[in-house]
């Protein structure tokens, strides 16, 4: 299943026999039972799926998608966690050793998020880097999960870039990671969620990104080293996960910050992001 968010009302994706992806608005679909908000369905994400997978939509009276009008596949979470280092190389780029029982958490800000077809403004004097990312949804609350049951309380995934504005982030006494990856528009994800079951390997995708027509970063998301499992497992340990909460996976190797010589975005620049099965994205720096 594959779930949008237009302008805070969630959808159905389904495609036509044309073979054109289309929306169908859940909140009328379901007569008012599910919806309208994404939020919502979150809340009930066991009820949902279970006459999600019963129903069939039509796909024929569908609407065309307008990516312009997609947001935020959770647009308001309780909870925004992010990942550091959750990668062997991107940890060796950064100048640190991977870890090795707790990757280091962090937080973005919901006021960062945005949708996969944005502007993002880069702030004045800034040195602002990409890191793309899967993001997963949580379905439903998890507290000291297992690991082996951890894709359970998975709603889906989704594309996001971690942006990262360096001069901020790395500035002391102690780093500020939180204020350094939360500008405005700095958190872009969608283009929808896709629950786990439509993949056909979810431990295993392909992620990168391009500047223009260079690719920057490439990899697979089976070289996490916590993959999805681990990281709910991990943090539930500490925190209550609540239904629509939003993970950071981590990034693989190829950042601005570790290149020689650094590299960072430019006004003018595009960059544009994808995971297998998951979607893309495309963000445009001014």
């Amino acid at each position: 299943m594959r779930l949008a968010n237009v302008t805070d009302r969630a959808h159905l994706v389904v495609t036509n026999s044309a073979g054109s992806d289309v929306l169908v608005d859940i909140a009328d679909l379901s007569d008012g039972r599910f919806g309208p908000s994404p939020t919502a369905l979150y809340d009930a994400w066991d009820e949902f799926r279970a006459w999600a997978d019963q129903i069939e939509a039509d796909a024929e009276t569908g609407v065309a998608v307008d990516r312009s009008a997609l947001a935020a596949p959770s647009p308001r979470p309780r909870q925004v966690f992010a990942v550091g280092l959750n990668y062997n190389e991107h940890a060796a780029e950064a100048g640190f050793e991977p870890p090795t029982d707790l990757p280091p958490v962090f937080t973005k800000y919901v006021s960062a998020f945005s949708g996969p077809d944005t502007e993002v403004r880069i702030p004045s004097g800034g040195n602002v880097d990409w890191e793309v990312e899967l993001v997963a949804v949580m379905g439903k609350q998890a507290q000291h999960v297992e690991e082996d049951d951890a894709w359970d309380y998975v709603a889906g995934l989704t594309v996001g870039q971690d942006l990262s504005e360096r001069i901020t982030q790395l500035r002391g006494p102690a780093p500020q990671f939180g204020l350094g990856k939360s500008y405005p528009g700095f958190a872009p994800q969608g283009p929808f969620l896709v629950t786990p079951d439509e993949l056909p390997d979810r431990d295993n995708l392909e992620i990168g990104c391009r500047i223009g027509d260079e690719v920057v970063q490439c990899g697979r998301t089976n070289e996490m080293i916590f993959n999805v499992p681990a990281l709910v497992s991990k943090i539930s340990e500490n925190v209550t996960l609540y239904p629509g909460d939003v993970i950071f996976t981590g990034t693989p190797a190829g950042v601005g910050l570790g290149r020689k010589p650094q590299r960072f975005l430019k006004s003018g620049e595009t960059l544009h992001s994808w995971i297998e099965g998951v979607g893309e994205m495309t963000q445009h720096l001014v």
